[in-house]
């Protein structure tokens, strides 16, 4: 072997007739099962292989290539084994110059049918399925840098490398260490995905995805989460998104399979979602000392940019909105031969379909940045049917509870500097929406979402549960001075905000839950929001809530009147406490203490317990059990607060909300339209004026109507400088809903339906008749007839 070598290094020109020479004696050899010898040549070919680096090398590699091939076509699995182990050898080798006419196709082939051995005896079928992993991953160390075998990332090729991986990570019976296949798979599969650049991401999962596919890993899903795992840890970190944005194309093609497959796939997308959201910090201490590269492995700040984010709650809430009409429709497809059981277990099923794209959503929306979590939102929103649009997707009987969970999940850990950003106007209008519809869980959804955005500095634990609180400040509440952005959208959106709350406290299903959200919506206002100004606002706002009670013109229940006074009471203990304001303080205990004595049940701790006794009516004369207005004012005169706009009562505004709402009654279009006739009708003492001479001297003469001109615009532009701007609202929007009104009766009277051949409907003393049109005594515009 010496003198060959020698030989061979110093007339490398021969090493191509030597090797031919050695790979027709070992062919002959492998026929005549003279297996000495067999061995003898491979080890031969494998000495020359490491001695010699010339140029002169690439025909001996031919032979040498053609020679393992050779073995490994062999039924052998000692051949087999010894032709791999060769391969692995020249696999290490780097060479000078890349090869222009080596293919490994039969290799990736040969490789991979071994990793699926069957043999009978246990521990050859480990040997040779050790084997062909070893030889996959000298394919892949020979291939992947070498820019001119770029052929090995094609399907072809990946659909036989990944599932032959896949197959023995599966199965992890066999002995520890290096020749255990999962693990030596798992080692090859991790090497091959941390080389895959970013054209290759397709080609590496897809086969990845069709093989959970075709082994039904899906359910259970225990080993489709781990190999993903192993892929996001693997990967670089840059191409996360690809993966995540192929498991929802994948979704999208299992969107009519059964509930607790699309789980699966959901449940899989929640951990590469929290992977890439999270980095590889946590996991790289677990990975092998064999691929410290992975250990660098760093999520940049922000993975998701563009359209991606959009995409992904796109599709995630495209299937959440599936799973809910797969779950309406359930009912309606049962029949004689379903039982009532296994219907349950698919409406449970699909809730467990439901949850998971709650979590996964939410979790994804949690870790972007407060930008981008806005966005979404709003994208969310947008989604999401509200109050007043055609609801055709979701049934009324069903509750959308699980876009608004959506919103919820995604909201929380929200921490924005500016509450402008936070709460655009596109966001907060149909938030709202959906605060005034007549399902008591979905206000309290509403609420917590509210919580979730405005309590900057976690301040809702301390706030738990509508309470008198003796003393506020032990509660260490932490709140910082309120900025001029914060100001500004206060002004322009605190309104809304006091209008909802205001609608919210008077609905008739509201709970105790409602109640206690209520009170730490309006405490997180005080603490994140509140200047002077803002105070005066609430104040009139708990003062509108309490007159509200007092007046009870629309005969709510007595345990909703109730429930507002302690609300009220709870609320402006906790606000005079925060203002340190100690005759507000005095005042404030003042009336909660004849409360104890003479009506328990306007305080939170008595008319939320269990059972607690109802008064049938509430003594409005006795004025010391409720808080006065002029007493308020007489504690906050001075400087920081307008006392004076306490005087000026809280007056909800009318939006177009509300004429969309279900609080608008409905009136037959027959009695407007007889209230608008005689409304209308002009009184006949009016029209009949007598003209006399003094009637025409006053018209001609105008110095008089001058000086009224002249008294009656400094009478408006005085109102419109002194007087408070909620007077002055509320004097032009009685303007603007006037106008409203008369435009809708005008509209009414105008607009009739066409003339039709089936009748017209006439209304004669309350009764309903159908009068026949002919068609020929028809009045039909030019344009129609022909």
């Amino acid at each position: 072997m010496e003198k060959l070598t020698f030989y061979a290094v110093s007339a490398p020109e021969k090493l191509d007739r030597i090797g031919a020479y050695l790979a027709e004696r070992l062919s002959r050899d492998v026929v005549r099962h003279r297996y000495g010898y067999v061995v003898i040549a491979m080890e031969a070919l494998d000495q020359l292989l490491m001695a010699c680096h010339s140029q002169s090398i690439k025909p001996f590699v031919e032979s040498f290539l053609h020679m393992v091939a050779k073995l490994l076509e062999s039924r052998e699995p000692d051949l087999q084994v010894l032709g791999t182990n060769s391969f692995v050898k020249f696999a290490n080798i780097e060479e000078d110059t890349p090869s222009y006419h080596r293919r490994y196709d039969f290799f990736v082939s040969q490789f991979s049918a071994m990793c699926h051995s069957t043999h009978e005896d246990p521990e050859t079928r480990s040997r040779i399925r050790v084997a062909g992993i070893k030889g996959l991953q000298g394919v892949v160390r020979k291939t992947v840098n070498d820019e001119l075998q770029a052929i090995i990332w094609e399907p072809q090729h990946m659909d036989k490398l990944i599932p032959s991986m896949l197959f023995n990570m599966q199965d992890r019976a066999g002995p520890e260490g290096e020749e255990n296949p999962a693990a030596l798979a798992e080692s090859c599969f991790r090497e091959l995905l941390g080389r895959a650049a970013y054209g290759n991401m397709n080609n590496a999962v897809r086969p990845i995805l069709v093989h959970l596919d075709n082994h039904h890993l899906w359910d259970p899903n225990e080993f489709a989460v781990s190999c993903f795992k192993i892929i996001m840890y693997s990967i670089q970190a840059q191409h996360s998104h690809h993966v995540i944005q192929q498991v929802l194309n994948h979704l999208d093609t299992h969107n009519k399979n059964t509930p607790r497959v699309r789980a699966g796939i959901v449940q899989v997308l929640l951990e590469t979602v929290a992977i890439a959201a999270k980095g590889s910090v946590g996991e790289s201490s677990k990975r092998s000392d064999a691929f410290t590269y992975e250990s660098e492995y760093k999520s940049p700040p922000n993975l998701w940019l563009g359209p991606t984010v959009l995409e992904v709650f796109n599709t995630l809430l495209k299937h959440l909105r599936m799973s809910v009409d797969f779950e309406l429709a359930e009912p309606s497809r049962r029949n004689s031969s379903t039982s009532v059981s296994s219907s349950r277990v698919k409406e449970s099923e699909e809730r467990i379909v439901q949850n998971a794209i709650i979590q996964t959503i939410g979790f994804f929306g949690g870790n972007l940045p407060d930008y981008q979590r806005a966005e979404v939102m709003m994208f969310i929103m947008g989604k999401v049917p509200v109050f007043g649009t055609p609801c055709h997707t979701l049934d009324t009987t069903h509750k959308p509870a699980e876009s608004n969970g959506v919103g919820h999940n995604v909201t929380s850990g929200f921490k924005s500097k500016s509450m402008a950003a936070a709460l655009p106007p596109l966001f907060l209008d149909p938030l709202f929406s959906i605060s005034l519809m007549e399902d008591s869980e979905l206000r309290q959804l509403v609420l917590e979402i509210l919580h979730n955005i405005l309590d900057r500095h976690d301040n809702r634990a301390k706030l738990r549960g509508i309470r008198i609180i003796p003393n506020v400040a032990a509660l260490k509440i932490k709140r910082e001075k309120i900025s001029k952005q914060d100001v500004t959208f206060m002004k322009k959106h605190g309104q809304q905000l006091y209008r909802h709350i205001y609608l919210g406290c008077k609905e008739e299903d509201n709970v105790h839950k409602n109640f206690e959200l209520l009170f730490t919506t309006l405490a997180i206002l005080t603490i994140e929001l509140a200047n002077e100004e803002v105070v005066i606002d609430l104040i009139r706002l708990a003062v509108a809530l309490q007159e509200m009670v007092l007046a009870n013109e629309e005969n709510m229940p007595m345990f909703i009147r109730c429930g507002i006074m302690a609300l009220v009471a709870a609320y402006l203990n906790f606000l005079s406490q925060m203002i340190a304001n100690p005759p507000f303080c005095q005042h404030v205990s003042k009336v909660i203490e004849l409360r104890n004595m003479d009506a328990p049940h306007l305080l939170p701790e008595h008319i939320f317990r269990d059972k607690c006794p109802l008064p049938d009516s509430l003594d409005k004369d006795d004025r010391l059990l409720y808080f006065q207005t002029s007493d308020m004012a007489e504690c906050l005169a001075g400087p920081g607060y307008n006392a004076e706009r306490l005087s000026v009562p809280y007056v909800p505004q009318v939006t177009d909300e509300d004429r969309l709402s279900r609080r608008k009654s409905f009136v037959d279009t027959v009695s407007l339209q007889v209230d608008i006739m005689s409304n209308s009708l002009p009184d006949k003492s009016q029209l009949a004026e007598e003209i006399t001479f003094e009637t025409l001297k006053k018209a001609i003469d105008t110095t008089g109507l001058e000086e009224q001109e002249r008294e009656k615009r400094r009478q408006v532009m005085e109102k419109f400088q002194k007087a408070p701007f909620e007077e002055i609202a509320a004097h032009c929007e009685s303007k603007a809903n006037m106008l409203h009104d008369r435009l809708a009766q005008i509209f009414e009277l105008t607009i009739r339906p066409p003339p039709s051949p089936s009748g017209v409907v006439s209304i004669s003393t309350g009764h309903t008749q159908h009068q026949s049109v002919p068609v020929y005594e028809m009045k039909f515009p030019d344009l129609c007839v022909y």
